[in-house]
């Protein structure tokens, strides 16, 4: 009924902090309060071992932060009249996870794999789910994290850790994967039966390097060079050393998957954690075709773990069963058009049109799109997850050479090797794009990099990365009518029905969640226009056009 995350909220991007907004439009969502819910499920279960006695800081760590107790007076402090022991019920972090991909695939059975910087005490899962069941077949330890591993490369490179590893994973294409092949081995060795071992991170000494991943920067440095200061310019070397890491990644992960498909024979695959929203990996097994399908959590990071949490408790305590494929996680909030209307009269910057008829509405933007304009798009409920699944989104013709340039410069403000991604209709994409026959649906939450056809990569420079690749969102009618709509006039006018598609943010900002916050960021932006529910909004100092605008 309704999921979110609070950074959505709060504006905080990756905030830490309690998500009370996000449960409180959870139960408005619902119609209920805190005394209706059976249960609340937290996607982590730490348990008190020798581990934390180490030192002050780790017995601090455990008492201040990880201990359940510490959620439970959260809780009570929100919600003080709630019985909280009985009602309370922590989760292993790869189950959450593994629940979060296995009970919304639609598959009765399936290898599952989890893969991020840590649970409790593990980074890697394996498990096969079969009905409510999930049995973890293979575990990997923390001190060989293949997340952990990319996040101290993101460090290295001049990038925020666990926060800016897509940044790396945009940069690798640039690289030559061949260049520090020689030092492939020092960064994961891998196995028999689909094990392996990161040497790296063994470097790390005592818990603050463990912390800090200062053991595991200064073999970096001495493989790689010396790291890149934040902001500073981007060198060859920089784009060889994700290359290489990024390499590192999809061998290990695909050496693991290849082993323990033929162990449990299973052909369809759950991916969940951080590690899954490597659409470049992702996109290299679904070419490998090891499996006939597989379904990846469009929330697979932490977010995705409270969705988990709640889904195994609820698998292992309801009698109501949870099947079925999930379709668009449009959970978030939404706003009435009276609310909307509202704001735009309060709002003396901008001048609005309000539109009776959709197809009206869906002409005129279009043309904006077509003509190169950049289009902020606010629309009905927002996505949960990272990407923007055209709700929530800046859209933008994809055949202009300069689109990107322009975006990444003066609207998103952000680095300039960075790409976008395209959206098409699910009748298009197979025209445009190399997907898996059969298969449109897997590509519905951007989280596959695929191959642009070579006679349309001219045509789609916009949303082209420089290897011919492109993370493509597919749009079935029946998901999204009005942006289903939207690329079709597009394509009605071009001849090229696929739209430039990003999140709806600027810089170090989150997707932006109430239309309050959409015309603000608007206004303060170089964007040319919003649509906000059915109206279409422009600054006052922004030129009326002849014709269709000249009555607003």
């Amino acid at each position: 009924m309704a999921a979110a995350a609070e950074e959505r909220f709060t504006g905080e991007k990756t905030t830490g902090a309690f998500p009370v907004n996000a449960i409180e439009f959870c139960l408005r969502q619902a119609g209920i309060d805190m005394a209706d819910v059976d249960h609340v499920a937290h996607g982590f279960d730490y348990r008190h071992s020798e581990v934390d006695d180490v030192s002050d800081y780790t017995r601090g760590r455990f008492h201040e932060v990880y201990s359940p107790e510490v959620q439970r007076a959260q809780l009570e402090k929100h919600w003080p009249d709630v019985d909280w022991a009985s009602r309370f019920v922590p989760v292993p972090h790869h189950m959450a996870h593994a629940a979060s991909a296995f009970h919304l695939s639609g598959f009765d059975e399936a290898l599952i794999l989890v893969a991020d910087g840590m649970g409790e005490t593990e980074s890697l899962t394996v498990a096969v789910g079969r009905g409510r069941d999930m049995e973890i077949v293979h575990q990997v330890p923390a001190l060989h994290s293949l997340g952990a591993l990319y996040g101290a490369a993101t460090l290295h490179l001049g990038f925020e850790y666990a926060m800016d590893e897509y940044k790396v994973m945009g940069l690798a294409p640039y690289g030559d994967r061949d260049r520090y092949a020689a030092q492939l081995g020092e960064l994961v060795r891998l196995g028999a039966k689909g094990t392996y071992t990161i040497p790296l991170l063994g470097e790390n000494r005592g818990w603050r390097e463990h912390e800090t991943q200062a053991g595991a920067l200064r073999e970096l440095t001495r493989l790689f060079g010396p790291p890149r200061l934040p902001g500073r310019p981007l060198e060859q070397r920089h784009m060889d050393m994700a290359a290489a890491v990024q390499t590192a990644l999809e061998m290990t992960l695909t050496h693991i998957l290849r082993h323990f498909a033929e162990e449990t024979g299973r052909r369809r695959l759950c991916m969940a954690g951080g590690v899954a929203l490597n659409c470049t990996a992702n996109g290299l097994i679904s070419r490998s075709r090891l499996f006939d399908d597989i379904f990846v959590q469009p929330a697979a990071g932490d977010d995705g773990s409270a969705l988990g949490a709640a889904l195994l408790v609820h698998q292992e305590r309801a009698a109501a069963d949870i099947r079925g494929r999930m379709t668009m996680p449009y959970w978030g909030p939404e706003f009435t058009a009276a609310e909307i209307s509202t704001l735009l009269k309060e709002t003396p910057q901008c001048r609005a049109r309000r539109y009776e008829e959709q197809p009206k509405l869906i002409a005129d933007v279009a043309r904006l799109l077509a003509d190169g304009d950049v289009v902020a798009w606010f629309q009905g409920r927002m996505e949960f997850g990272p990407r923007a699944l055209g709700n929530r989104s800046i859209l933008a013709d994809p055949r202009d050479p300069g689109m990107r340039d322009r975006l990444n410069t003066l609207v998103k403000q952000r680095e300039d090797f960075r790409p976008f991604a395209p959206v098409v209709r699910e009748e298009d994409v197979h025209r445009f794009f190399e997907v898996v026959d059969g298969s449109p649906a897997r590509y519905a939450h951007m989280l596959f990099v695929v191959r642009t056809k070579e006679e349309y990569r001219e045509a789609l420079p916009a949303v082209t990365h420089v290897d011919g690749t492109a993370r493509v969102q597919v749009v079935r009618r029946a998901d999204n009518v009005r942006l289903w709509e939207l690329i079709g006039a597009f394509g009605e006018l071009t001849g090229i029905p696929v739209l430039l598609n990003t999140s709806f943010n600027l810089r170090g900002q989150p997707v932006i969640c109430d239309p309050a916050e959409a015309l603000r960021t608007y206004l303060r932006s170089q964007l040319d226009h919003l649509v906000l529910g059915d109206n279409l909004v422009a600054r006052l100092d922004t030129p009326a056009r002849q014709g269709k605008d000249a009555d607003r």
